[in-house]
């Protein structure tokens, strides 16, 4: 016989809550595919996916800061909990050429090389410099690779993405 009180239905409750709320994970997710009855959320922060076991009406291509905890009892699947905010994401290629700016960074780039900057506000401005003989592949790239296109784009909090583009430079504008 043990020392320890007996826990009643009660305190077992409490104890399984506590053990949920150390299993939930809060973070940004980008909502990768969708069902009528299920979605699948990669955490932008740490590349972990997370099969829902229901959807609570996202839709690919959502952006979602939200907190997700296991499924009991086998923890296989995963269910929202909060959603604190959603937005949607959306990759287009410009008919524009790259800025002045953009032409400038890319002149000082070597290249095959990529050059990173702030946007003025909110965002990010990635300048690419394939040979001038790729520019169209190299914006291919950036558009099929959607799923890592748009991680980086939730990841810095912004909703859009907007590829122009000119031989020998690529500009890839994370913007709001």
């Amino acid at each position: 016989m043990t020392d320890e009180p007996e826990r009643t239905d009660a305190e077992g409750s409490e104890g399984a809550d506590a053990t949920e709320a150390a299993d939930r994970k809060e973070s940004t997710f980008l909502v990768t595919h969708v069902e009528s009855d299920s979605a699948v959320l990669k955490d932008v922060r740490d590349g972990q996916v997370h099969t829902l076991s229901s959807n609570p009406g996202l839709e690919a291509d959502d952006a979602v800061e939200a907190t997700v905890a296991p499924d009991p009892p086998m923890e296989v699947t995963y269910r929202v909990i909060e959603v604190a905010e959603r937005r949607r994401l959306s990759i287009e290629e410009s008919e524009e050429p790259p800025t002045v700016h953009e032409r400038d960074l890319a002149a000082e780039t070597p290249t095959g090389e990529l050059a990173r900057e702030p946007r003025a506000g909110e965002g990010e401005i990635h300048v690419l410099t394939p040979p001038e003989g790729d520019t169209e592949d190299a914006v291919a790239d950036v558009v099929e690779d959607r799923e890592a296109t748009l991680s980086r784009a939730a990841r810095l909090g912004v909703n859009r993405v907007e590829i122009r583009s000119e031989p020998g430079v690529v500009s890839v504008r994370y913007m709001p």
